[in-house]
């Protein structure tokens, strides 16, 4: 996942190997289509491999699909490959859907952290043509890159059988080319973190919350040239109705008046002291122990900052913050940036059905109460926020709910990683005054429009 939550791990599994089997077998299908499998656009007479051809069902693509129903008698090998970051979430999801010792034998496969090493390693195999990884954890923003290449399966019937079940925000977020080539697993979404003792109520628009942010100790931020930078400014320009590129990804719309509105505001706060100028160095940890140290009176941050602020050392932040869905821009409207990832499919698995089926139960209430409660990992099904076990275990769900459902995407294209550092280059550079917001965006609007013409 990229820029999203640093998981304050609650339940501390022993160390474990690179590569670890876990037997078991899955019970009853979570998804609907254990329920109706004629909405899942299969028949008791699929192959057991799981694989469709490409048109059947497979949305606006003509990648290889999976037959939803295969899943039913699905069995053997699949493995699942996760950052070290989310690993006993990810093992614990699996181990809970364990009633027998029979069923599906999952292997675990322990990628690194840094989400670079994850993308370089996840891309070595699927050049190879290797099916070692049937399932991985994905990053929101590789969507497009990995289905552009054509490494990975499409799951759009499953996921239109289970379609209401997912916060619509969150399904964006695996679309490529009007096809579905991903489920979503856990989600993140940008909070406002406040002091209660310095304002009565959260600012309802981000003009007023820079303006209460100067006398108030100041807005803390990800404001280092990276991909952090990259999602709060998209925060601000989504929500003042701008746009990176066109509806069909292949043009450059970064340099708009809305984005230049929101980078101005921007700017003008770091030039008028509501923003600390140390916040161009700041990433999220930063950011969290700025606002931890009890000076600055606001925080955008992820929802992991929460439970550490609840073990604040500093008396004050302990018993005077909360947090709010991110601000409306004002005269716009109400925006933020989704972060977590998907579950995809190798088009090189041997056994799809298998890992469809892993997907299954990885997605369905029971996983994602596990990981809100015992990780403080976003759930991305309606229902979850529903749930007197998730309420509890994250007290600010309703905010997070919110906040998920007001987000957007980042820009879909499989040129992101050099579009997200066009926009962040650019931006530390108007925010840092070496440039002017305008010069900014014409920068990032050569550079990106540079980047598209590579695929």
């Amino acid at each position: 996942m990229t820029t999203s939550s640093r998981v304050p791990r609650r339940t501390v599994l022993q160390e474990h190997p690179v590569k670890q089997h876990l037997r078991y077998t899955v019970p009853a299908l979570a998804s609907a289509c254990a329920l109706a499998l004629s909405a899942c656009g299969g028949d008791d007479g699929g192959e057991s491999s799981g694989a469709a051809g490409g048109g059947s069902g497979s949305g606006g693509s003509k990648a290889q699909g999976i037959d939803p129903a295969s899943i039913e008698t699905a069995k053997g090998n699949v493995t699942l490959c996760a950052p070290a970051l989310t690993i006993e979430a990810a093992k614990a999801a699996v181990k809970q859907a364990a009633t027998e010792a029979s069923g599906l034998k999952v292997d675990v496969i322990t990628l690194p952290d840094a989400a670079d090493e994850q993308n370089a390693q996840f891309v070595r195999r699927q050049r190879a043509k290797s099916g070692e990884c049937d399932v991985f954890e994905s990053d929101v923003v590789w969507t497009a890159q990995f289905a552009a290449q054509d490494w990975l399966l499409n799951v759009t019937d499953y996921v239109n059988a289970r379609k209401a079940e997912f916060i619509p925000s969150t399904l964006e977020t695996a679309t490529y080319e009007k096809s579905y080539f991903g489920v979503p697993e856990k989600t993140d979404a940008g909070l406002l973190y406040y002091r209660k003792d310095r304002t009565a109520t959260p600012p309802d628009t981000w003009q007023a919350l820079y303006s209460q942010a100067k006398d108030a100790g100041g807005l803390v931020y990800q404001g280092k040239a990276y991909e952090g930078l990259t999602v709060h400014f998209l925060e601000v320009a989504y929500g003042a109705g701008g746009k990176v590129l066109s509806d069909d990804g292949t043009k450059s719309e970064i340099n708009s008046p809305e984005n230049l509105a929101a980078l101005k505001l921007m700017a003008d706060g770091v030039k008028n002291g509501a923003v600390p100028k140390a916040v161009l160095t700041y990433q999220e940890g930063e950011s969290q122990q700025a606002f931890d140290s009890g000076k600055p009176g606001f925080m955008r941050n992820w929802p992991y900052a929460y439970s550490l602020e609840k073990e604040s050392k500093t008396e004050a932040v302990k018993k005077n913050f909360d947090v709010a869905p991110l601000p409306t821009f004002e005269g716009g409207q109400a925006a933020g940036v989704l972060g977590g990832s998907n579950l995809v499919i190798s088009k090189f698995s041997k056994n799809p059905s298998a890992a469809l089926k892993l997907v299954d139960v990885m997605t369905n209430a029971d996983a994602m109460r596990l990981r809100a409660t015992e990780y403080s990992l976003a759930p991305v099904l309606n229902e979850s926020y529903d749930d007197a076990e998730i309420k509890k275990a994250l007290p600010f769900s309703d905010a997070l709910k919110t906040a998920v459902e007001q987000a957007q995407a980042r820009p879909v294209s499989p040129a992101y990683t050099q579009v997200s550092t066009a926009i962040s280059s650019n931006v530390a550079k108007a925010l840092s005054g070496r440039t002017t917001p305008e010069a900014a965006l014409e920068a990032a609007d050569k550079a990106i429009s540079s980047a598209l013409t590579t695929f």
